[in-house]
């Protein structure tokens, strides 16, 4: 594709978006308030927004190679903060897909250079569930299980932050994990129950009162 065409392609948008509102870029400079704090992948084909049906400024988005939530990484950790410190989003949801990428290269026993000690947070998924995932014989079904878990695990990591224990406790703020289905455009809710999560990490992750 030439650049040129990403420059005209604005154009129309901005064009298309005014003859719907012609205070759309008004309101929008306005400041955010979205509800929802989305941590997805960086996966081209996966856009927050557009699967979940929501305009630009109701969505605060990160995205990094397949929905990883660090505790070590200052990246999430500020996404978060400011998030729910400040934007006071109510809803938390970690959203993986099916035909990741960065979860197919972490079951490869590869040396994937810089990459390795990123994906190694999903293969400390895998040797959490080890026995789950061992039990699969079928690859594709035990790659799918992976990307689940994973979203799982993820969601607990955003549990033990302090402020998203304080904002629960203050207001009763969610966390959801979600699964993209590519092939057929399905958002699936895997059921994540953030109050026994929390309740049973408790012991060891509590921070906030």
């Amino acid at each position: 594709m030439d650049i040129t065409q990403i420059f005209e392609n604005n154009r129309n948008w901005i064009n298309k978006q005014l003859q719907i509102n012609n205070h759309y870029f008004e309101k929008l400079s306005k400041g955010q308030s979205p509800e929802f704090l989305y941590i997805g992948c960086s996966d081209s084909r996966v856009s927050a927004e557009e699967l979940m049906g929501l305009e630009p400024g109701k969505v605060f988005v990160h995205r990094n190679i397949a929905n990883i939530v660090p505790n070590t990484d200052l990246n999430s950790m500020s996404v978060i903060n400011y998030a729910v410190v400040h934007l006071k989003v109510k809803h938390i949801v970690v959203c993986g897909h099916y035909g990741c990428g960065g979860v197919f290269a972490a079951m490869q026993q590869s040396d994937l250079g810089i990459l390795n000690p990123w994906l190694r947070n999903i293969r400390d998924v895998y040797r959490i569930h080890q026995k789950t995932l061992d039990a699969i014989t079928d690859e594709e079904e035990k790659y799918k299980k992976l990307v689940e878990l994973n979203v799982q695990e993820q969601c607990v990591n955003v549990i033990k932050t302090a402020e998203v224990q304080k904002a629960y406790n203050e207001r009763n703020l969610k966390v959801y994990g979600w699964i993209f289905d590519i092939s057929s455009g399905k958002l699936i809710d895997l059921d994540i129950n953030f109050t026994e999560i929390l309740k049973d990490i408790t012991k060891i992750y509590k921070i906030s009162n």
